[in-house]
């Protein structure tokens, strides 16, 4: 069905005047469109979920609509001693009353309220920009700790578990179609030996939990710097988007991916390796607007996992583009048939960078205060 008439099933004043492709995600199809009267205007935006990524649509709709009233009802309490308002996206419901609706094909589209006067960046502006980022995810891993991890479902599962990405990776590898690639391109059998000797490494974080020294709590799932919203009059963070994503697991998770994306200063999108390397003002900025929140939750525990977290996630990423572009691109979208393995060359290049940097990372997590 057209974006236009999806659209009209939402309940929102006036008529569909436009819709148009926004966002640069690379899994739910998304759509920014505009509702006009003869004295107002309001704007939404219509998501089409990818229902070969999320299995049961329904589950992530109900995920957000639990955290969503949860966090609104906390953020409307303390809003008289804030210093600033912050934002979530709400759902907008459908004129049946649905939370989402599902069209003739079986594709399910939802709609959300949208963060306006205020923007989201693929690639960080400047410190006070980090600054921000890192604010906003420690007020939201703030907001959410105080629920029960099992709240939501687990509508990914298996999702940022790295060892679980690694069995993939190995199952994809042995196909035919792998090894053809392997043989014929020098860039695959790089990468397969990046993988390799990394292999032992991919546990670290599942291993902590396992022993107990860490716990499942509720994540983002995808802080990436391009779902932090910043205030275009204020140049402050007021939201974080993109929730679908919302589930129990490790924040390290989060802390690292937020960094990752973030402290490239060039992009993941980027085709010149040369430049691909991680920022560590901009590490900092990022770490002194965390602890804002973070510091009143952080355990001794997760404090000494903070750079494990950002390697582990950068090699997780390149792992699962690698092994996306081994299997035929079937997960994220892509533009031409080399760009996974182009995403893949990037967040390796970007991992041994953190590598090299481990030292002077690990005094910014151990001396970088937090601002009050």
């Amino acid at each position: 069905m057209k974006p236009a008439r999806v659209a009209e099933q939402f309940d929102v004043a006036g008529q569909l005047a436009s819709i148009r492709p926004t966002g640069s995600g690379n899994v739910n199809d998304t759509y920014l469109a505009v509702f006009r009267t003869h004295f107002s205007e309001e704007r939404i935006i219509i998501q089409r979920i990818n229902g070969h990524v999320f299995a049961q649509p329904e589950w992530i709709m109900e995920n957000l609509s639990i955290l969503t009233t949860h966090c609104h009802k906390q953020l409307q309490a303390e809003s008289s001693s804030a210093d600033r308002i912050w934002q979530l996206p709400r759902i907008v419901p459908c004129r049946n009353g649905q939370d989402f609706f599902k069209d003739e094909n079986g594709d399910f589209w939802r709609g959300l309220t949208l963060i306006a006067s205020a923007k989201s960046y693929d690639i960080a502006q400047s410190a006070e920009h980090a600054y921000e980022v890192g604010t906003v995810l420690g007020q939201f891993h703030r907001l959410v700790s105080t629920m029960n991890p099992l709240s939501l479902r687990d509508t990914l599962p298996g999702f940022h578990e790295t060892p679980g990405y690694l069995e993939k990776y190995d199952e994809v590898v042995k196909s035919p179609d792998a090894e053809d690639l392997g043989r014929s391109s020098l860039e695959v059998r790089n990468l397969q030996r990046f993988v390799e000797d990394r292999r032992e490494f991919a546990y670290v974080l599942q291993n902590a939990l396992e022993a107990g020294e860490l716990n499942l709590r509720l994540i983002h799932g995808d802080p990436k710097i391009s779902n932090i919203m910043i205030d275009d009059d204020t140049g402050k963070g007021t939201s974080i988007i993109d929730l679908d994503t919302a589930k129990p697991g490790l924040i390290h998770y989060d802390f690292g991916d937020a960094l990752r994306s973030l402290c490239n200063k060039v992009g993941e999108e980027t085709n010149d390796l040369g430049k691909v390397a991680f920022d560590l003002d901009l590490c900092e900025a990022f770490v002194r607007g965390y602890m804002v929140f973070a510091k009143d939750f952080l355990t001794a525990n997760d404090k000494k996992y903070l750079y494990d977290s950002i390697r582990l996630i950068t090699f997780e990423l390149g792992l699962r583009f690698f092994q996306d572009y081994l299997a035929g691109n079937l997960y994220f979208k892509v533009k031409s048939p080399e760009q996974n393995l182009q995403r893949a060359q990037v967040q390796f290049r970007l991992c041994e960078s953190i590598e090299t940097r481990k030292r002077q990372i690990k005094e910014v997590l151990e001396t970088a205060p937090a601002d009050s």
